[in-house]
């Protein structure tokens, strides 16, 4: 029987609301974010989905007025309803802000630094 995504998960999904953007050279838009993790986010497919041949994407998180999450993500997979982002860039002070997200939703300090040992051996 084939593995399921769910089964290779190397990190924490925290389930997140928060006002996002993606965009794509010219073309951007608000879409509904659903779950953020170290290495990338899952979002509601939006029903106008027409990407660009381009391969990369911009992905900016708003958690306040002065706080963003600002990652280059690509798209791993698509479902009928979802599409997942893996991460392929992230500025020191987004993964500062994803890092102190995943912190205080994991609530657990050793898997936190499981997962951030995960993230830099995937590098």
């Amino acid at each position: 029987m084939p593995e399921q995504p769910e089964e290779r998960r190397r990190f924490t999904r925290i389930a997140f609301d928060a006002q996002t953007r993606i965009s794509q050279g010219p073309l951007h838009g608000s879409v509904k974010l659903l779950d953020v993790s170290l290495k990338g986010l899952l979002i509601e497919k939006p029903q106008d989905w027409r990407p660009a041949p381009a391969p990369e994407f911009t992905a900016d998180i708003h958690l306040s007025n002065e706080t963003h999450i600002i990652m280059v993500v690509h798209l791993a997979h698509t479902e009928a309803h979802q599409l997942g982002f893996e991460c392929t860039r992230i500025d020191s002070e987004s993964i500062g802000n994803l890092r102190r997200l995943v912190e205080l939703n994991l609530g657990d300090q050793d898997l936190l630094q499981r997962e951030l040992k995960a993230l830099i051996t995937d590098e």
